[in-house]
């Protein structure tokens, strides 16, 4: 039997095609996997340290050219602090006192309501004072932003209804509720024996309420109702959240005036927290001091 040739190996090529290369007995057209392995061990020292420096140097300019540092972070908060301070900052504390002192008076009548005798005042009292006391001050702030307009037409006139002027209704509405039970509780904290006496003298309930029991109710609800206050100012920032123009949106819109780099967050809410402290932890150690003064010595 003969056997054929097989072109390129036991023949000519019949084709200048390159179909199949040429049988090489000395292996020189086998594949070598180790090929770059050997060419960087032909590099000497000098190769090797001109790629080294490539290697580190390239990373570096570019980290150079395209982070942002925290020196330049801290550099950009002290610019932007006069503007977070007197725009940002003194518009919490602006919106705190709002809150605090509308929360204060409708608290004050919703307490003297929830120890009525008339069960017809007493319990639409106590509802919305348990109401308001247990829900969520965010979910309230976003009923309160929805619920009302923008503006409001009274006889003609139209009355705008910026949203700092809602945020502060609906930091009222939880304030409201807390300083209720505040004054319940100071009221029921007076000893019976006082309401005894002022009914053994004939005196009217009102009488005894106003002139009797409330005045020895107001160093026992100072306290508490500072601590409230407190946490109503630490409150403040969820206004951000409908778009208030305090400390925490404009830190937002200063940290996009500077190309926003990631470095930013830490100073400028860092900022925001210990401005936060410096504020409310005076008032929280004042109001220990008063608790342990006024506290009722048994």
């Amino acid at each position: 039997m003969t056997r054929r040739a097989i072109p390129g190996i036991g023949a000519a090529a019949s084709t200048d095609l390159a179909v199949l290369k040429p049988f090489d007995p000395a292996g020189r057209t086998v594949h070598d996997e180790l090929l770059f392995s050997r060419f960087v061990a032909r590099l000497d020292w000098r190769h090797a340290a001109l790629f080294a420096l490539v290697v580190l140097v390239y990373p570096t300019l570019a980290y150079a050219q395209s982070r942002y540092t925290y020196g330049e972070a801290f550099a950009a908060l002290w610019k932007w602090i006069p503007f977070l301070v007197t725009q940002g900052f003194l518009f919490n504390i602006l919106i705190s006192f709002f809150a605090m002192a509308i929360g204060t008076a409708v608290g004050i009548i919703l307490g003297l309501m929830q120890i009525s005798p008339t069960s017809a005042i007493r319990l639409p009292a106590i509802f919305i004072t348990q109401l308001f006391r247990n829900s969520p001050w965010l979910v309230l702030l976003f009923i309160v932003l929805l619920a009302f307009p923008f503006e409001i037409e009274l006889f003609g006139l139209v009355i705008p209804l910026p949203a700092w002027m809602k945020a502060v209704f609906g930091l009222s509405l939880p304030i409201m509720a807390n300083i209720s039970e505040v004054v319940r509780g100071a009221i029921q904290s007076v000893p019976s024996g006082q309401w005894e006496a002022a009914e053994s003298l004939a005196f009217s309930r009102r009488q005894t309420l106003f002139e009797i029991i409330l005045p020895q109710c107001f160093k026992r609800m100072i306290p508490p109702w500072m601590n409230w206050y407190a946490i109503l100012t630490m409150a403040t920032p969820l206004c951000s959240l409908l778009g208030v123009d305090e400390i925490i949106n404009l830190s937002r819109q200063a940290i996009e005036a500077e190309d926003n780099h990631p470095e930013l967050l830490v100073p400028f809410f860092g900022f925001a927290l210990l401005i936060f402290f410096a504020y409310c932890y005076p008032i929280a150690r004042f109001t220990i001091a008063l608790e342990r003064r006024y506290a009722v010595k048994l």
